[in-house]
C-alpha cells in the first residue's frame, strides 16, 4: 500500500511539472501517467513496451473530441483539480462510474483534449480502471 501511494505522489509531481511545462507552451496537456506516443508507430504491431496504440494510449493523438454524454463538465475547464467541492468532485466519478469498459480509455482522451483537470481522486479511480482493462486485454 505505501509503494502504491509513493509511486501516486511521484506521478503527481511529474504531472504537476508538466503542467506547468505545457501551460506556459500553450499545448495540449498529457494525461497523467501515461508515455506521450511516437509517431513511429504507425502502422506497426504494439510490442506492449510503450504506449503506440491509439486504442491503449490516454493521451490525444488527434484533435477530435468525442463526448460520452458529458458536456456538462466543460463549465470545469480551467479549474485545478485540487479546488472541486465534494459534489462537483461526484459528477466527474457518476460520468466515469456508467461508461462502458471499453469506452474509459476514450473518456480519459477526451477530458484531456478538453483541458479538463480531474479531480485526485477521480483520477486515481480512471487509472485503475485504464489498468484493469488492459490487464484484460
Amino acid at each position: 500500500m505505501i509503494a502504491v501511494g509513493v509511486v501516486l505522489y511521484i506521478g503527481e509531481l511529474r504531472y504537476r511539472k508538466r503542467k506547468a511545462a505545457m501551460s506556459a507552451e500553450e499545448e495540449p496537456v498529457i494525461a497523467e501517467g501515461v508515455e506521450e506516443s511516437d509517431s513511429a508507430g504507425e502502422g506497426s504491431e504494439c510490442c506492449g513496451m510503450h504506449l503506440v496504440c491509439e486504442k491503449d494510449s490516454l493521451s490525444p493523438m488527434s484533435g477530435d473530441i468525442i463526448y460520452y454524454d458529458d458536456e456538462e463538465l466543460d463549465r470545469f475547464i480551467g479549474r485545478s483539480g485540487d479546488d472541486y467541492t465534494p459534489e462537483e468532485t461526484e459528477e466527474f466519478r457518476d460520468v466515469l462510474m456508467t461508461l462502458r469498459p471499453e469506452d474509459v480509455a476514450g473518456w480519459a482522451r477526451s477530458v484531456t483534449s478538453r483541458r479538463l483537470e480531474l479531480p485526485p481522486d477521480v483520477r486515481d479511480e480512471l487509472l485503475l480502471l485504464v489498468n484493469e482493462q488492459r490487464s484484460k486485454n
